[in-house]
């Protein structure tokens, strides 16, 4: 398991933590920036990543592995591959999280649904309505960053690799904007 420093040092070193004035999937506005892609481009480091998260889940029965596109995908082959089930991902057709491309949840099969980072849920708690709709067990949440401070509760066991309170604002109330200090930019992978 990876401890707080270690999973700091892995995220500074690849660059994935960004600071500046951001545009936050949810619509909130950060002066930091979690960017994922920056660590899931080394093999390396997505492996110790992802082995911290599947030993959290390694009792837990878990018979397939999902995550929403883009952040999750990744994620979810790795933590697939070291729990030796196999992984899928959902993604937006017209707005709205499905699951394309044949995949497929059989009722009662134990689901453990995974991100890379959580700020309010949002994405995650749409594939969490998939499987249930599919009939399947969500049998928890598993991501690379809780950057809620651990706030955001999704009902199942939830476990993070890296949990971090970065500040966020309504965008309305963002003091960056206030003080005129750019625009607010969108790293992500949704405009």
């Amino acid at each position: 398991m990876l401890d707080k420093t270690a999973a700091t040092r892995i995220f500074i070193d690849a660059q994935a933590l960004l600071e500046g004035h951001f545009k936050l999937t949810s619509g909130r506005h950060s002066n930091q920036y979690m960017q994922c892609a920056q660590v899931l481009q080394y093999p390396h480091y997505t492996e110790q990543l992802a082995a911290d998260l599947a030993e959290k889940f390694r009792n837990d029965n878990i018979e397939l592995v999902v995550g929403p596109a883009m952040g999750g995908i990744i994620v979810a082959y790795e933590v697939g591959r070291q729990l030796k089930v196999p992984a899928i991902f959902t993604e937006r057709q017209d707005s709205k999280m499905v699951l394309r491309r044949g995949f497929e949840i059989k009722p009662g099969q134990r689901v453990l649904v995974v991100e890379d980072v959580v700020t309010t849920g949002g994405s995650v708690l749409e594939v969490i309505d998939i499987v249930r709709e599919q009939g399947g067990n969500v049998a928890g949440v598993a991501v690379l960053v809780d950057r809620s401070g651990g706030q955001v509760n999704f009902g199942v066991k939830q476990e993070a690799v890296l949990v971090m309170n970065i500040q966020s604002w309504e965008a309305d109330d963002c003091p960056l904007c206030k003080e005129n200090k750019g625009p607010a930019i969108k790293p992500g992978s949704r405009s």
